[in-house]
């Protein structure tokens, strides 16, 4: 049987809900809005609309957007305990963010270490703040990506590796149309069901835990 392997998303996947989009709820001006409606409709790239949200708010603000981000993210009910079935099982659990770097990690950092994490990262030394792009799309992706999903699976995978991708968002498409088997929900769900891939839904990581028990043959 192919080793698995798990590359799963961050906002409302591990989290319930998107941290980006509830930072910029709380302190972007409402031009955000627009740039979210065009990320979602694919009126304009990730990488695009994500930076020009961030180039909203002013570097001064790291540290209240730091605190906030972290005070209220919620954790989906049972990641600790799929991290730790992931540990026993020898399964290695890749973190594929399209978050940033500053928030990414402080909540995380209870969880790990994974794997690898992979996030887009930022720069506060400019009057607003930049996001910087070092996953960047590889030569077989041009959706401009900025955190490139699909581009870091490819740089990991191998011939024996099935995979296993867990996420939610327009951000997960291209990564789910690589995998094995996806777990999906809200968007990505849509996604999987119009795309006809190889998926189950999920609400919490104990359902993740059970899909994967399946997979592997593990008493559930």
């Amino acid at each position: 049987m192919k080793k698995l392997a798990v590359f799963c998303d961050f906002d409302g996947t591990i989290t319930e809900k998107d941290n980006i989009i509830a930072i910029m709820k709380q302190f972007a001006p409402p031009e955000w809005e627009t740039l979210k409606d065009d990320i979602l409709s694919e009126r304009i790239s990730i990488r695009e609309g994500v930076g020009k949200m961030f180039a909203l708010l002013p570097s001064s603000m790291k540290e209240e957007i730091n605190t906030f981000a972290n005070e209220q993210a919620k954790i989906r009910a049972g990641f600790k305990e799929f991290v730790d079935f992931l540990k026993e099982e020898e399964i290695p659990l890749y973190i594929v963010s399209g978050g940033i770097d500053f928030f990414v990690h402080s909540i995380l950092e209870p969880f790990g270490p994974f794997e690898d994490l992979y996030c887009n990262g930022s720069d506060f030394t400019g009057e607003y703040i930049k996001i910087m792009w070092p996953n960047s799309c590889d030569e077989e992706c041009t959706n401009d990506c900025g955190c490139c999903k699909p581009s870091v699976i490819r740089k990991l995978e191998g011939d024996q590796l099935f995979k296993i991708v867990i996420g939610d968002s327009i951000t997960d498409v291209e990564a789910a149309k690589q995998a094995d088997f996806v777990l999906a929900r809200d968007l990505l769900l849509t996604k999987c069901n119009e795309l006809e891939l190889n998926h189950s839904p999920f609400t919490t990581f104990y359902d993740c835990i059970n899909e994967i028990k399946k997979l592997t043959g593990v008493r559930v």
